[in-house]
């Protein structure tokens, strides 16, 4: 555990024994693990948020954008035909 060895560990949890005392100890260690039992806890609800909010935003991707394909008629060039102004007979002199 982080390049700590046996002896390490003994050296560093004898003096936490010494700081805090016997009394301390367990209510520290209780506190410990209470607070990691919540960040795991809030870990899983947030991850979960996530997850539900992906699928939900996945299912609802094809719901709102339906395929659509232009109709054959629009799809053809449309002829217009120009109506020509009516031919007037020029006027004689």
């Amino acid at each position: 555990m982080f390049g700590l060895g046996t002896p390490e560990i003994i050296a560093i949890l004898v003096i936490v024994f010494l700081l805090f005392g016997a009394k301390k100890l367990p209510e520290f260690a209780r506190g410990l693990g209470k607070s990691l039992g919540e960040f795991k806890k809030a870990k899983a609800e947030f991850e979960e948020e996530l997850l539900k909010t992906e699928k939900e935003a996945m299912s609802d991707v094809p719901a709102s954008k339906p395929e659509s394909r232009p109709s054959p008629e629009l799809s053809q060039p449309i002829d217009v035909e120009v109506e020509k102004p009516a031919e007037t007979k020029p006027e004689e002199k």
